[in-house]
């Protein structure tokens, strides 16, 4: 954990409470369900005609659907109008509170953050690109590579954790762009090749592997795009990209009361949209993508709500996959509000992380697909709802830190959090199912971070592959108390119901087996 300072509608899963009997559908040997050897004691054999088979979960996952968001939801503008070559920032200043700017086509360079004044608007309905990068234009042949003098600010230190811990260079902060495609940062001269760039910020030059001759050049300088205290802002219908942010900043901060909808917000070097301090602020609507670190930031935020957003392809620039602020979306300090309703796919890191002293906060109806890290991660927090979540091929990433036990994460991760509520969620082909973690995590503001009253129910987890598992870990100076962690109701979903599936602090057990340690006493586990 590290502190921050900082696609339409989900198909419905899973009704809550429908779970009344559970089943045992087959066995590993392929011998029949109502065999009495393989049926679970209290559980009714699937062609029993003395009961009704109970409504259960689907058996099948749910794939995302078609997912509208971006500029092209923005409405019409009627306003003062800026246009490409003016000065925006100069232009906001210049007029009063509730102002409505209509940015007209084209690119506009941003050279210092907009700051706007109470209820002003800024928008477009014209496809406005707002960008903070500079053209690179005198190249000279140098070696095999491509060299330009006297664009790059003075060195500065470092901040983050990268992915790569030797070359450690995520954190720096201009990105370069040949005819929009981005370039991968090297660590030296001689690592130079086509598309990457290197910059040597003591000799003040740039050097690109591929020939710059009749091709655009752009490199990121202006931090922060739209930025202020005044509340009541709303921002929408325009494209922010290439702006320099630093390791946990964002290219757009919220602030209170903001509303910030219907953008393309991509290829900015750290945070795309950040929420700091902004009680009851709206992030809504937008694609946010292509971000060098992280899709979407939280922090000290009441009442924050982030719905319908699609959030992917976040962590560009390399930031530590594992176990640093890298992925779709990730919240700390924050009450209350909710994140709900997006799609949250291909994310280097963490799909959707709440950590630190999150209070009251409710994941719901997201699709979270193909994260290299945990699908939702869950962390040092309390009074929390997942619920009604699409959760599907997370945790399959590799580098530092990656792994397949249930310290390593799964398609859900509730770690040293209390009271938390995870249900009606379909989890599949995850690196794990849901893994419950008790670490030895220190104090904070509610006292001593511990393990307590996580209940799961009513979720369908399918587990196939490798060393696949669902459960709950701790280590020697976090010991779960019993009847702290509650599974019951779920349907689970294997490759075989004699394969360990399930481990309870260090001891791994078969469906049967499972059931006897008094977990998931009334769910259903079945193949295929």
């Amino acid at each position: 954990m590290k502190a921050m300072k900082t696609p339409s509608t989900l198909v419905a899963i899973v009704a809550a409470g429908t779970i009344a009997v559970a089943v045992l559908t087959s066995t590993a040997n392929g011998s029949p369900a109502d065999d009495p050897d393989d049926i679970l004691p209290g559980i009714l054999p699937l062609d029993s005609p003395a009961t009704p088979r109970p409504t259960a979960t689907p058996t099948t996952t749910p794939q995302p659907g078609t997912f509208t968001a971006g500029p092209s939801l923005a409405p019409a503008c009627t306003g003062v109008a800026i246009k490409p070559g003016q000065e925006a920032a100069d232009i906001v200043d210049a007029y009063p509170n509730g102002t409505t700017f209509c940015f007209t086509a084209g690119l506009h360079r941003i050279t210092r953050t907009i700051h706007p004044k109470a209820d002003q608007v800024l928008a477009s309905d014209q496809d406005a690109v707002l960008t903070g990068s500079v053209p690179l234009t005198k190249w000279t042949a140098s070696d095999g590579a491509w060299v330009t003098t006297g664009v790059l600010p003075a060195a500065y230190g470092r901040s983050g954790q990268c992915e790569d811990n030797v070359a450690d260079i995520c954190y720096l902060r201009e990105q370069v762009f040949v005819d929009g495609k981005h370039l991968t940062r090297v660590a030296a001269r001689d690592k130079v090749a086509p598309g990457t760039f290197y910059a040597d910020y003591g000799a003040n030059a740039v050097y690109l592997g591929d020939n710059p001759a009749g091709k655009s050049v752009e490199m990121s300088k202006t931090d922060v795009a739209i930025r202020s205290s005044a509340t009541g802002v709303t921002v929408r219908g325009l494209t922010v990209e290439h702006f320099a942010t630093p390791p946990q900043g964002g290219a757009v901060v919220l602030g209170l009361n903001w509303k910030v909808s219907a953008n393309d917000i991509r290829w900015n070097h750290a945070v795309g949209a950040m929420l700091v301090n902004a009680d009851g602020a709206v992030l809504e609507k937008n694609l946010i993508q292509y971000n060098g670190q992280l899709g979407v930031g939280q922090y000290s935020t009441l009442n924050g709500t982030i719905s319908g957003n699609q959030v992917s392809n976040n962590n560009t620039d390399g930031f530590w996959i594992a176990d640093w602020e890298s992925g779709g979306i990730k919240t700390t300090w924050s009450n209350g509000g909710s994140v709900s309703g997006n799609l949250i796919k291909d994310n280097r890191g963490v799909g959707l992380w709440s950590d630190a002293y999150d209070d009251g906060r409710t994941f719901s109806d997201n699709q979270i697909v193909d994260n290299a890290a945990d699908g939702i991660r869950y962390e040092i927090g309390r009074n929390g709802v997942i619920e009604n979540n699409v959760i599907t091929g997370n945790g399959l990433g590799t580098g530092r830190g990656s792994g397949t036990s249930l310290w390593d994460g799964g398609g859900i991760n509730v770690n040293t959090s209390s009271n938390v509520q995870v249900r009606n969620n379909v989890v599949a082909n995850n690196v794990n199912g849901i893994s419950i973690q008790s670490r030895t995590r220190g104090s904070g503001p509610w006292g001593k971070n511990v393990l307590r009253d996580i209940v799961v129910s009513s979720n369908q987890v399918t587990m196939k592959g490798g060393t696949s598992a669902t459960g709950m870990v701790q280590n020697s100076g976090a010991v779960i108390p019993a009847g702290e962690v509650t599974l019951n109701g779920n349907t689970y979903i294997l490759d075989s119901l004699t394969t360990n599936r399930f481990q309870k602090t260090g001891q791994w057990y078969t469906a049967r087996q499972w059931r006897s340690t008094g977990q998931d006493t009334n769910s259903s586990f079945r193949t295929g």
